[in-house]
């Protein structure tokens, strides 16, 4: 919609701007399975009374004004329009199912892959309409489902899931709201005698930061404009966001994760997760291309990480601060993750000590905020156009894309529906593989989003994750009991 500003507008971001390029045009899709039927009228009442209504972005039109630059332009809210209600039950292909077929035949497992198909499918051809704003939830009552969709150019993962639990209350207490994982980071104490000591320690700390980040902003640039991962079976390309996609959920417990957290001081559940990924793709090659691979071959991922103050889940009104650290938007940089390719034979722990000595040198690194601001600086002194080649590139460089976001601790009801599952995933990327894993009430769930002509087996790879880390529990209960 092209129209003249209005003081009452308000300007979109520059991650905003980016999203809504042609090859950047990301909406990220929340999958919510209830335990009991999906109740259309209840659901539709507890959105109008929401606070994600209340959101300026969540009841704002976006709109261009005669210089081609976006602005958010308040409206009135039609839920009629935003709720998309599907009575009709769908096969595992994503089809629907003639209404004489008899419904007791399906199980879980049908249920979970007709939705994901259903998912995958409007991944690649179905975006959001611009004359409303840019959200939608599609409710599936024949699967006991609905599916969030939220343009990114409204906010990251951390924002949307804040205020998705800002909405829900827990199932044990239906007027308090869904626990978030509080921040554990220790604080820094001094002491007589010590001063010296501390003093060294940050001076070595500050340097060993200096050097990992111009090591790894080097790589990022160059990354972005010369180097490419080598052509393995998993390799996307230019043009392969648009190729026909299917979605699989590898599956989790996080009690399995902690004890394999325990076989290494100090690691963290992002650790475990990387690891897991580094061995199940090592798995999945050796799988599609046995003898193929040189030892050792590099296969490059991009990860989200929040740049905010406080990490984790954010309070829904701090979030809407406009001069709060943790603000609500696009507030996330991108690291790179090299993975290397290694026989399967090998110890599955060497993975993880790998895959932690990866990650504790980004942790020491400014390389996301480096990220974050290049792209700031790109798009406000090139514009949306060239900042979108530079994300573009750097995705066709690469070979997949992951997150990670930490859910709610207990069970949820939304609209009065205790949720089940909590699943999330994005449209499609350049890149074959893309991996969004969120906790939930002791699980984690891992939605794979692949290019089914490059990876037509994307079940047998969400095992080898899932393997992967029962691998890797067994060697750490082996070892304990050795």
């Amino acid at each position: 919609m092209v129209c003249s500003a209005t003081t009452s507008d308000e300007p979109l971001t520059p991650a905003g701007r980016l999203f809504l390029q042609p090859q950047t045009n990301v909406v990220i899709h929340c999958i919510l399975r209830g335990q009991n039927p999906v109740d259309v009228d209840a659901t539709k009442s507890s959105i109008k009374s929401s606070l994600m209504v209340q959101l300026p972005r969540f009841c704002s039109l976006l709109v261009r004004d005669k210089n081609g630059f976006e602005h958010w332009r308040r409206t009135h809210i039609d839920i009629d329009r935003h709720v998309i209600v599907i009575h009709k039950r769908l096969d595992r292909s994503g089809n629907f199912v003639d209404e004489d077929e008899p419904e007791g035949s399906t199980t879980e497992e049908d249920d979970e892959a007709a939705v994901n198909q259903y998912v995958a499918d409007l991944s690649v051809s179905c975006p959001l309409s611009m004359d409303k704003p840019l959200w939608e939830l599609h409710l599936l009552t024949a699967h006991n489902c609905a599916v969030f969709r939220i343009h990114h150019a409204l906010g990251d993962g951390i924002s949307l899931m804040s205020m998705l639990m800002a909405s829900c209350r827990r199932k044990d207490d239906a007027d308090a709201l869904p626990r978030m994982i509080p921040d554990k980071r220790p604080a820094i104490k001094g002491g007589k005698g010590r001063d010296w000591f501390w003093l060294f320690g940050a001076l070595w700390w500050f340097l060993n930061m200096v050097l990992h980040t111009l090591a790894f902003s080097m790589e990022f640039v160059l990354r972005s404009f010369l180097i490419s991962d080598d052509k393995t079976v998993v390799t996307g390309g230019d043009g392969v966001e648009l190729w026909p996609r299917k979605l699989v959920t590898a599956k989790f417990l996080l009690d399995d994760m902690k004890v394999v957290k325990r076989a290494i001081p100090h690691i963290t559940i992002n650790d475990v997760l990387f690891g897991v990924v580094s061995y199940g793709l090592s798995r999945y090659l050796d799988h599609r291309t046995p003898n193929a691979l040189h030892e050792g071959l590099r296969i490059t991922g991009v990860a989200m990480v929040n740049i905010r103050a406080q990490p984790g889940l954010q309070d829904l009104s701090k979030l809407m601060k406009n001069k709060s650290d943790a603000r609500w938007g696009n507030k996330f940089g991108v690291i790179l993750l090299p993975v290397y390719y290694h026989k399967s034979r090998n110890d599955p722990l060497e993975y993880l000590k790998r895959a932690k000595a990866t990650v504790d040198r980004k942790k020491h690194s400014l390389e996301a905020y480096f990220s974050y601001w290049i792209g700031d600086l790109v798009m406000s002194l090139l514009g949306p156009k060239y900042a979108c080649m530079l994300n573009y590139k750097l995705l066709c460089n690469t070979t997949f894309t992951i997150s990670n976001v930490v859910g709610p601790l207990e069970e949820i009801c939304l609209a009065g529906n205790p949720i089940s599952s909590i699943k999330v995933s994005t449209s499609s990327l350049p890149q074959a593989i893309t991996m969004h894993m969120l906790s939930y009430a002791g699980k984690a769930e891992m939605q794979i989003l692949v290019a089914k002509d490059i990876i037509p087996d994307p079940e047998f790879l969400a095992k080898c994750f899932e393997d992967a880390l029962l691998e890797m529990k067994e060697a750490v209960l082996g070892s304990n009991e050795a």
